[in-house]
């Protein structure tokens, strides 16, 4: 499982390796106008709220940093992506096994439920994927091509041969 998520935020640092800042900060792709780093620093910050809560064994997904550095300078973005990465491996089978309290507001309020740790970061692994898909539209809107193939596919989802 470990090996999975990082496998794919890799693919989040193989993007960062060949981008500009002024790419990763660009704002100007409809409909949103939102960019790869405010993508990437949420995916993230996901990632971090877990982390934060894991000593307490209380995670709160509302209680995102939102650094703002973090989404505007490619330099910031693979720092926040190693930290990540370091922390998950720093993780072993029983802490994937902990019971751990998330809240996260679900648009009513606050929701809290029971989790394992595993399962958190599954969900966190299947939010990365499907926010590096919008990513991949913003990346193909400003010209930028996919840093690979699978950038974005969560890997239950069929592949069509594309017609050239």
């Amino acid at each position: 499982m470990i090996d999975a998520i990082e496998n794919n935020l890799n693919r989040g640092i193989g993007l960062l390796s060949i981008i500009s800042d002024e790419e990763y900060s660009n704002v100007s792709v409809k409909p949103y106008h939102s960019s790869i780093g405010i993508h990437m620093r949420h995916v993230l910050d996901m990632f971090d709220c877990v982390f934060c809560g894991l000593d307490a064994r209380e995670i709160n997904l509302a209680a995102r940093k939102r650094n703002t550095e973090a989404e505007q300078k490619t330099e910031m973005g693979l720092a926040y992506f190693n930290q990540v990465i370091s922390k998950l491996r720093s993780l072993t089978s029983e802490d994937l096994n902990e019971v751990v309290v998330v809240s996260d507001d679900l648009g009513l309020g606050m929701i809290t439920t029971k989790y394992t740790v595993a399962s958190i970061l599954s969900q966190a692994h299947s939010h990365a994927i499907h926010h590096f898909a919008s990513i991949g539209y913003i990346i193909s809107q400003l010209g930028i091509e996919l840093p690979d193939a699978d950038f974005g596919y969560n890997p239950t989802t069929p592949k069509k041969d594309v017609l050239a």
